[in-house]
């Protein structure tokens, strides 16, 4: 279930908009499983993700007097596990070039609230916040980087615009760099479908069948929502 945390910063607007592009595999895995995939931090693909900056660490370590086990942030990244979406009144062209590699995909359109209401999974506790965008090479916020670095990101990364769900999966014993039992790829979180999706985009230039097979899958699974084509789509008015 959602759970609220000072260091993950909500959007002020809970009707604020988010969306979340896919291929039309991962679409059909949300309607059959009923659960978003939240993907163990390390497997995302940027060396960063996870780690906290060496300056704040070592801005810890000299005020506590303590050296800080080499690796500590990189293996709690194996219990750590995210879902990602961007945060953006109207969809966005460069999300569709970063996630999609053909025009064979669909964007789901949410709102913040509808997130939060629509995490009906007892087991985790999940916490959503607006990812910040930081110098990885100055001191920034060293009490909240240290404690939550899974929030934070390199400043290379802002076109993102993201807001993020994180499930904190750390052994009842307590952590540390000899933890074992991880989290495998990723996990699955059970979801109200219906109150996730708002609305579903179509990719730019799909192709009919795609329109066809969407509203028939969606039949199928009893999901009445609206399906709307790209706006990139959409031609000038030309006199």
């Amino acid at each position: 279930m959602y759970k609220e945390h000072y260091v993950f910063e909500s959007p002020k607007d809970e009707n604020a908009k988010i969306w979340r592009y896919m291929d039309f595999t991962k679409f059909l895995s949300l309607l059959d499983k009923s659960a978003l995939f939240f993907t163990r931090v390390d497997k995302l693909g940027d060396p960063f993700e996870g780690t906290c900056p060496e300056k704040v660490i070592n801005f810890w370590e000299k005020k506590l007097g303590i050296e800080y086990p080499k690796g500590f942030y990189e293996h709690l990244s194996k219990f750590t596990a995210v879902n990602c979406w961007h945060l953006n009144e109207y969809e966005s062209a460069a999300m569709w070039k970063m996630y999609l590699k053909s025009n064979e995909g669909i964007a789901v359109q949410s709102t913040f609230k509808r997130l939060k209401d629509s995490l009906i999974d007892k087991e985790h506790d999940i916490l959503i916040g607006k990812v910040k965008y930081i110098n990885y090479g100055k001191l920034v916020e060293p009490t909240k980087v240290f404690t939550n670095p899974v929030i934070y990101k390199r400043k290379i990364f802002r076109h993102e615009q993201e807001l993020r769900a994180v499930i904190k999966k750390l052994p009842k014993r307590g952590f540390s760099p000899r933890s074992k039992k991880t989290i495998e790829d990723g996990i699955y979180v059970l979801v109200d479908v219906d109150i996730l999706i708002d609305k579903i985009y179509l990719a730019p230039i799909s192709p009919v069948w795609q329109f066809e097979l969407l509203k028939s899958v969606m039949g199928k699974y009893q999901l009445d929502k609206d399906v709307i084509q790209s706006s990139m789509d959409e031609k000038p008015l030309l006199k």
